[in-house]
C-alpha cells in the first residue's frame, strides 16, 4: 500500500472514529444535564463534529486543503475539550458532572482528546506525504 494511501485510510479511521465518540460523549451531556451555552453549542457542531467531516470529504479531491480542515478544527477541538473538561473547574468539568454518568463522561472526554492527537498526527502525515507527491 502505497504510504499516502495508508496515511489517508488512517485519517479517514480517526475522523470517523472520533465522530462516533462525540455522539456518545453528547449523549452523556444530555442525560447528566450538562448546561451549555449557544457559543459552545454552535462551536461543537461546527468545529467539533461537522468540521473534521467536511476536511475527510475534501482529502479525496483536494488533500492538503482537506487535511489542513481536519487538523485545524481537531486541534481546536482538543483546546476546547481540554479547557473545559480538565482545566476549568465549571458544570463540564470531568469532576462536575453527575455521579451515575461520571465514567462515561469522562471516558469519552480522554477518548476525544486521544483521537483528536492522532487525527491532528495523521492529518500532518497527509500533508507531509501528498506535499511530497505534489512535488515530484
Amino acid at each position: 500500500m502505497h504510504t499516502s494511501n495508508a496515511a489517508r485510510r488512517i485519517l479517514w479511521a480517526l475522523v470517523l472514529g472520533h465522530f462516533a465518540v462525540t455522539l456518545v460523549h453528547g449523549a452523556a451531556h444530555a442525560a447528566a444535564a450538562v448546561p451549555m451555552t449557544l457559543a459552545a453549542n454552535v462551536f461543537i457542531v461546527l468545529v467539533i463534529e461537522i468540521g473534521p467531516l467536511a476536511g475527510l470529504l475534501m482529502v479525496r479531491k483536494s488533500p492538503i486543503p482537506g487535511a489542513w480542515i481536519i487538523a485545524a478544527t481537531l486541534g481546536g477541538a482538543l483546546i476546547f475539550g481540554i479547557v473545559n473538561h480538565f482545566a476549568i473547574i465549571g458544570a463540564d468539568h470531568v469532576t462536575h458532572i453527575a455521579a451515575r454518568w461520571r465514567e462515561l463522561f469522562a471516558t469519552t472526554a480522554v477518548l476525544l482528546a486521544i483521537t483528536e492527537i492522532a487525527g491532528v498526527a495523521a492529518a500532518a502525515w497527509v500533508l507531509g506525504t501528498d506535499a511530497d507527491h505534489a512535488s515530484n
